[in-house]
């Protein structure tokens, strides 16, 4: 839209003021009275052209006010617009660590429009890209950043993992992640070999002095010390079983803090450690001996729980997750998951790399930075009866009024 210009159109008023004053000169010769009627003629033209330009100016500043008035009704009904978008957008939930996830939907990952990173990334780890835990919380993440790193997955045995760790350095790619507590000991022998290389590892609250290396783990007991507290509402045994694999990392820490949210409900939680994290047999024993002996909620961690949670289809109990969001393997029994959001970790991570520093730091998830979240599942009925709980018991967590016993 083209602006008018005041000045010009002072500059015409202006000129038409001294026609008209012309025009009274003209009529006004021929004596001196006429030179005396000249003058006032040319007065009286000059003060009218002067109120009509003064008139004009006042009627133009009156239009421009409407208009920016317009214009700002126009940015207000925008900016209404674009509030009433993000509403919509919105969880049910209006904290952005605990949220009820639409049935179908599968998490509540964002997905970006362009990379947050030029810098070349590859992931090992030890179990499935797409296994509902451990693995798949670290693609979820990084997809979330707009990156597509190289894959190494299914590496249960170190040695091959070490292999992968070290090819990828070799190849010259920017960020290696090591995604496995396991992973630690070869990675003190390979990362000083590539001091331009960073790795990051974890679960892990040590980078083992090494200068290249970030380490980041999840404070699982928080999330775990909330499920707890919801389990122990919805038992009617009063008994909770538990699956966990090996009794260290952040598979523990989920253990622990349950253990303690069911136990300040006034519920038990059986504790079974398989000794596996990918043994799913072993998962699927032990989550029917914990039913057998009248557990009627069902929880676990680890890559193995796909077992745990077929016993609780079979048996038709509510399931808690943890990781990942895990609703599409039992879309009606899984009440609420713990989800790993690792981005909020990496994006700073990749932006220290970009900055020239490659390690030396340690990164936690918690509820506070918003990097461990309560996915509720939508498709299971009174989802949203339990968020209001679950809050003030994340509230209480965050604001150091409840312990979670690790």
């Amino acid at each position: 839209m083209r602006t008018p210009n005041p000045s010009r159109r002072r500059r015409w008023l202006q000129l038409l003021a001294a026609l008209m004053a012309l025009t009274f000169v003209a009529a006004a010769c021929g004596s001196d009275d006429d030179d005396d009627a000249v003058d006032d003629a040319t007065d009286t033209a000059t003060e009218a052209a002067d109120d009509t330009a003064d008139d004009a100016d006042d009627a133009m500043e009156e239009e421009e006010d409407s208009d920016a008035m317009d214009e700002d009704d126009d940015a207000m009904e925008d900016e209404d617009d674009a509030m009433e978008e993000e509403e919509d957008a919105a969880p049910a939930s209006d904290s952005a660590n605990v949220v009820v996830v639409a049935c179908g939907d599968g998490s509540s990952f964002a997905t970006p429009s362009s990379p947050s990173t030029e810098l070349t990334v590859a992931l090992v780890a030890p179990s499935a890209s797409g296994d509902l835990a451990f693995t798949q919380s670290m693609v979820d993440s990084l997809t979330a950043l707009g990156i597509e790193p190289q894959v190494t997955d299914g590496t249960f045995v170190v040695e091959e993992a070490a292999a992968a760790i070290r090819g990828y350095a070799e190849d010259g790619i920017d960020v290696v992640i090591a995604h496995g507590t396991q992973y630690g000991g070869s990675l003190a022998e390979i990362a000083p070999d590539f001091p331009e290389t960073s790795f990051v590892w974890g679960t892990s609250s040590d980078t083992q002095g090494i200068e290249n290396v970030f380490a980041y783990t999840p404070a699982a007991d928080q999330g775990g010390y909330v499920l707890g507290t919801i389990a122990a509402a919805l038992t009617e045994s009063g008994t909770i079983g538990m699956v966990g694999p090996v009794e260290a990392g952040d598979a523990a820490l989920y253990v622990e803090g349950f253990a303690a949210g069911a136990a300040a409900e006034g519920a038990d939680t059986n504790i079974t450690y398989t000794g596996s994290f990918g043994d799913v047999q072993l998962a699927t024993e032990a989550a029917e001996a914990h039913v057998s002996v009248g557990a009627d909620v069902l929880t676990g961690t680890a890559q193995h729980v796909v077992g745990a949670i077929n016993v609780a289809s079979a048996e038709g109990i509510p399931w808690f997750g943890t990781q990942s969001n895990q609703t599409t393997l039992a879309e009606d029994l899984v009440v609420a998951s713990q989800v790993y959001h690792w981005e909020v970790v990496l994006a700073d991570i990749f932006a220290q790399i970009e900055g020239g520093t490659l390690g030396g730091e340690v990164y936690e998830l918690t509820l506070e930075n918003n990097g461990l979240v309560i996915e509720f599942n939508d498709c299971r009925d009174g989802a949203a009866d339990l968020v209001a709980g679950a809050q003030a018991t994340v509230d209480g967590i965050i604001a150091g009024d409840i312990d979670t016993g690790v």
